[in-house]
């Protein structure tokens, strides 16, 4: 800011270059990141393939569970927008996808059908992780980072502390004394992520050191406001913008998303039914295809 005239003219060159940075920024020209660098996403390289060793770590501090369930929508209308949402039923609330899918189901007709499969919702974990290994991104190993997942791996989880045979010894695999290491083995099967050859490695400690467990266990983050009411969108606009995504109805005042956004992982492709239909808790995949589809919309 200028004080006076003589500044005015020094300062003039410095003006218009932040008069253009302003004007880009409110055009629209400045592109807003919406990626939540807390998370943590395994690499993969041109075929598909990865590899990471990471640990699942216990309860954040004052927290009950060391993970929390997480239910979603992600499908493409006719109007050849995306509908990318949290579901309303994650917080045992009425969703309007999953009343509309039910109306959809119980019609009678088979392409009513289709369609509620294809807006199925989709379950997915989030918990804390230590990063022992990441090949890919050397810097985030030591970090304790957020991972989102799917019923793949969480299966995994359960079998280690439900194990299936009597000769087997429960395992807390979120144990920072007890657990174990799990080796992340990513494979592309048939276009989709495939975490089969995954598993636990023998129990140990996270670290020898009760400090350094200590300061791990303190550097984790809340799970709880993925699960609080007031990070979800209320019912009525959750409605709006399905109405706007199937073209059921035209609201001036129903958001635009641009990709950064609205991204949630997809599911993997199922090749079952569940028992119920609209419903989906198969495994995460690699989204490439689905984010050029976002890309395109």
């Amino acid at each position: 800011m200028a004080t006076n005239f003589a500044e005015l003219k020094r300062q003039r060159n410095k003006d218009l270059q932040k008069l253009t940075a302003e004007v880009t920024k409110v055009s629209g020209g400045e592109k807003k990141s919406y990626e939540d660098t807390r998370f943590w996403k395994p690499s993969v390289d041109k075929a598909g393939n990865g590899y990471a060793v990471i640990r699942f770590l216990p309860s954040p501090a004052g927290e009950d569970m060391p993970w929390v369930q997480l239910w979603s929508h992600a499908f493409q209308g006719p109007t050849g927008k995306w509908y990318i949402e949290n579901s309303l039923t994650t917080i045992n609330q009425n969703d309007p996808v999953s009343e509309y899918n039910s109306k959809l189901w119980n019609s009678g007709n088979e392409s009513d059908k289709d369609l509620a499969r294809k807006q199925k919702r989709r379950l997915s974990y989030i918990a804390n992780i230590l990063v022992i290994k990441d090949p890919a991104n050397p810097e985030n190993e030591g970090e304790v980072k957020l991972f989102k997942f799917g019923k793949k791996i969480f299966d995994k989880l359960n079998d280690q502390m439900n194990p299936e045979f009597e000769d087997e010894t429960p395992i807390n695999p979120f144990d920072l004394w007890e657990g174990a290491n799990f080796k992340l083995k990513i494979r592309n099967v048939e276009g989709y992520r495939n975490y089969d050859k995954s598993e636990f490695d023998t129990p140990a400690p996270a670290s020898e050191a009760d400090d350094d467990l200590e300061r791990i266990w303190s550097e984790e983050f809340s799970l709880r406001e993925f699960i609080s009411a007031e990070n979800f969108k209320t019912y009525a606009e959750l409605e709006s913008r399905l109405n706007m995504i199937l073209g059921l109805s035209t609201n001036d005042n129903a958001a635009t998303y641009s990709v950064e956004e609205s991204i949630e992982e997809p599911a993997e492709k199922s090749t079952a039914e569940s028992s119920d239909p609209w419903s989906d808790s198969n495994d995460d995949d690699d989204g490439l295809t689905y984010f050029e589809k976002l890309a395109e919309a």
